[in-house]
């Protein structure tokens, strides 16, 4: 199975055409010649021709060519394709809704936690500035992510991607868990991994809001709880999805390790942490019939939850020390709910790729 090749008389120029034709998400790319595809395919140990999936809207199949083609174009070292292959895949399962994702109008993308060995070798970065510039594994690999969703899934801004105003996180969104400091076990090893293994979890995620919070050294079980009340008011905040949308998606809590800290401090593990974020996301009915009557106008009961599924909080350590932690809803639609999907990377199939001295 052979991608379709253009022409052009040099690289400028290319770049030019890729632009006119919708390829590229607005940034200069690589060019992606069939010399630079062949050997990111070579990286990733599988045929040109197989396909990983089926990628919405459009539904283009995912073939490793043509994922190799979006990771060439993003600035992917052959060390970050695998990780590329293994979001996809878990994008392309059901669960994860992504053709009616693509399609909606809220502004979701899909963000990538990181997990094992991979981390090192891929040199995703899971401390300060984790979700900023200045970290080439995680730029190329989200980027690499969202101009296949592009190219082979079809979404293109007020065509086939309806977000209202998307946000940044639609050009990368990428980081690796601070496994070595985190007081709670590796997010993967909640799935059923090992910890040894590499694996991906993508969640579609709004942009990060930042929770401001000072704690007390004197009094950690007051700290723990006045922490975990600010992050469950960010989470049930009136006019998220997660709030008005019936709390079945998930949300992402990143948190830094000063207010990890706090939590371990006062007996808090990642289970118990998730159940006490449920218990708090709450806003009392009438606040909510009030805000949204045409949603809670028939709603019974004293308080609308915005986690009816406490596994559903995906938390996980990164970032720099500090006062901030970050809070990310989701959608919380589509026939699934906006699930986390994970997906194991496979790097056994990963071989020298020689690398000439001009391309």
């Amino acid at each position: 199975m052979s991608t379709a090749l253009l022409t052009a008389p040099d690289e400028a120029a290319a770049l030019e055409e890729l632009h006119r034709l919708g390829c590229t998400d607005g940034l200069p790319v690589i060019i992606p010649t069939q010399e630079r595809v062949d050997r990111m395919v070579l990286a990733t140990g599988l045929d040109p021709g197989d396909i990983i999936g089926e990628m919405g809207p459009l539904m283009g199949a995912a073939s490793v060519e043509k994922v190799a083609a979006a990771a060439v174009m993003a600035g992917c070292l052959p060390d970050h394709v695998p990780v590329v292959i293994a979001a996809i895949k878990a994008m392309c399962q059901p669960e994860f809704d992504l053709r009616e994702m693509q399609a909606t109008t809220h502004c979701t993308a899909p963000l990538l936690i990181v997990n094992g060995p991979v981390r090192n070798t891929a040199g995703i970065a899971s401390g300060f500035g984790v979700m900023g510039p200045g970290h080439r594994a995680n730029a190329s690999i989200g980027r690499a992510v969202r101009l296949a969703m592009i190219n082979i899934g079809g979404a293109r801004p007020g065509e086939s991607d309806m977000a209202l105003h998307g946000h940044p996180g639609k050009f990368a969104f990428c980081i690796a868990e601070d496994e070595e400091n985190s007081p709670f076990p590796p997010l993967h090893t909640t799935f059923g991994y090992e910890p040894t293994q590499s694996v991906v979890t993508v969640v579609g995620a709004e942009a990060p809001h930042s929770a401001f919070f000072i704690g007390d050294a004197d009094d950690p079980d007051g700290s723990a709880e006045e922490l975990l009340a600010i992050l469950a008011s960010m989470i049930a905040a009136p006019g998220t999805n997660n709030l008005v949308l019936g709390g079945e998606g998930a949300v992402i809590v990143v948190m830094n390790p000063d207010h990890t800290a706090v939590l371990e401090a006062a007996g808090y593990d990642r289970v118990k942490t998730q159940q006490r974020l449920a218990d708090l996301a709450v806003v009392p009915a009438e606040q909510a019939r009030r805000l949204h009557p045409r949603q809670f106008a028939n709603f019974k009961g004293d308080e609308v939850k915005a986690i009816r599924h406490p596994e559903q909080v995906i938390i996980v350590q990164a970032g720099g020390t500090g006062l901030y932690s970050m809070v990310m809803p989701t959608w919380n639609a589509g026939a699934h709910r906006n699930q986390a999907v994970h997906e194991a990377i496979d790097l056994d199939q990963a071989c020298e790729v020689p690398w000439a001295t001009s391309t």
